[in-house]
């Protein structure tokens, strides 16, 4: 089947959509043009350059999304819950009321403060940039989204407790986010569930306010396409964790934007694979302001015929002095047959800079078994500790020590399950 006949089903569903269902009248016109977009595009193959590793030769339109064994990561958290079921929010489920009460939120309505940045995750350029982030499924959710929040966090405001978005449901959903940070706000926002095929989230941040983001893909069996995008202002942060396991296809892109001085962003995440489990998480980070700190911190445990790939750029505008760019992913492989692919980039137009990355793959240190074994560890008891402490790197970038215990609490699981297959 050839690309344009590959598209076709996809070009059947918007039309479909566009013509029957309300929810298409929210960003209408950002909808036409994302979907030419993924047209012109097409599913992506080894040919285009952020796809090389993670090719998408299929994707049927009616597709069953299956969750795995997971259980949600977040069930027992304290927060504002929002239930998504078959890409349609369950308001019995939600705590939409009480939510409304301390934030600004609209669903497929839209809402008029958030009209200035909609839509823009996909059509917002990079300045000075050679070249821009390939990103079809996140055009994909932009035509397709058949729920959405916007969300406004007013001036000032500590939510006092996370957002929590649940999506749950067998149908290939598509969700998305706007939500815009005022000054000196601050908010932790999560995500779990197996039941949605993309997400798109666009968060603005404005000037000292401060943004937590985790995700648990801990429950995703099949497929899941997710698009961040966080626009950081000035004296503010922006905080990103995923955890990620045995899915048969992730694909996590985050673009990262410093638009004001002295702001720091941190894009963290901690994959196990099993099996033939194969995940891809893509960073584009682009400095554009002054005295700017930004941190990739990815970790990969492998088993069996599992693939990781990590593809993390650091792009800094000219006159974007004093930037602090770092950049570390490192994989460990449990069998022969694992595989993990690094693409580190560095794009630099500024003189007084201080940027590194590295990558590192090997399997667990023998000398560090071999001291657990002797002290009464099994093999796989030894393995669990080691791989605990390996991951562990790229959870402390999560403030929230609950929520750190919460990931160790999944990892420890996951190495469990391992010894008893």
């Amino acid at each position: 089947m050839d690309a344009v006949n590959k598209l076709a089903p996809w070009r059947e569903a918007f039309d479909e959509f566009v013509a029957n269902d309300e929810a298409a009248l929210m960003g209408r016109k950002s909808r036409d043009a994302a979907f030419a977009r993924f047209e012109a595009h097409g599913l992506p193959t080894r040919r285009h350059e952020y796809w090389k590793y993670t090719p998408v030769r299929e994707l049927p339109v009616d597709m069953t999304l299956t969750a795995g064994p997971g259980k949600d990561a977040f069930a027992e958290t304290d927060c504002y819950r929002l239930v998504f079921m078959d890409g349609r929010i369950d308001m019995p489920k939600s705590d939409h009321d009480a939510l409304s009460a301390v934030a600004d939120i609209a669903g497929p309505e839209g809402a008029s403060w958030m009209d200035g940045v909609f839509g823009a995750l996909q059509t917002r350029d990079i300045p000075g940039a050679q070249f821009q982030v390939e990103r079809p499924f996140a055009d994909l959710n932009m035509a397709l989204f058949t729920d959405g929040l916007a969300i406004r966090i007013p001036a000032g405001v500590k939510l006092d407790k996370p957002i929590h978005l649940r999506y749950e449901g067998p149908l290939a959903s598509h969700l998305r986010l706007e939500m815009l940070v005022e000054k000196g706000a601050s908010v932790t926002v999560l995500e779990s569930g197996a039941g949605v095929l993309t997400t798109g989230a666009e968060i603005v941040i404005e000037d000292g306010a401060s943004v937590s983001h985790l995700r648990a893909q801990t429950e995703v069996n099949g497929t899941q396409f997710t698009a961040l995008y966080a626009q950081i202002g000035e004296e503010s942060s922006f905080k990103s964790f995923t955890l990620s396991s045995d899915a048969t296809l992730i694909r996590n892109e985050t673009v990262m934007t410093f638009a004001g001085d002295n702001a720091s962003g941190h894009i963290a995440a901690g994959v196990m694979g099993r099996e033939s489990a194969h995940v891809d998480n893509t960073v584009y980070v682009s400095h554009e302001a002054e005295h700017c700190e930004s941190r990739q911190v990815i970790k990969s445990v492998l088993d069996d015929a599992a693939k990781s790939v990590f593809q993390g750029k650091i792009y800094v505008k000219q006159g974007a002095q004093k930037t602090d760019g770092y950049q570390i992913s490192q994989a460990v492989l449990l069998s022969e047959g694992a595989e993990f692919n690094a693409k580190p980039e560095l794009e630099i137009y500024a003189d007084d800079v201080i940027c590194s990355h590295g990558s590192t793959t090997g399997r667990l240190d023998e000398d560090a078994l071999f001291y657990l074994r002797s002290r009464g560890c099994t093999e796989r008891e030894a393995e669990a500790l080691l791989v605990a402490a390996f991951i562990d790197e790229a959870i402390l970038e999560i403030e929230d020590e609950v929520l750190q215990d919460t990931m160790r609490t999944i990892t420890e699981e996951w190495m469990s399950a391992r010894a008893d297959a």
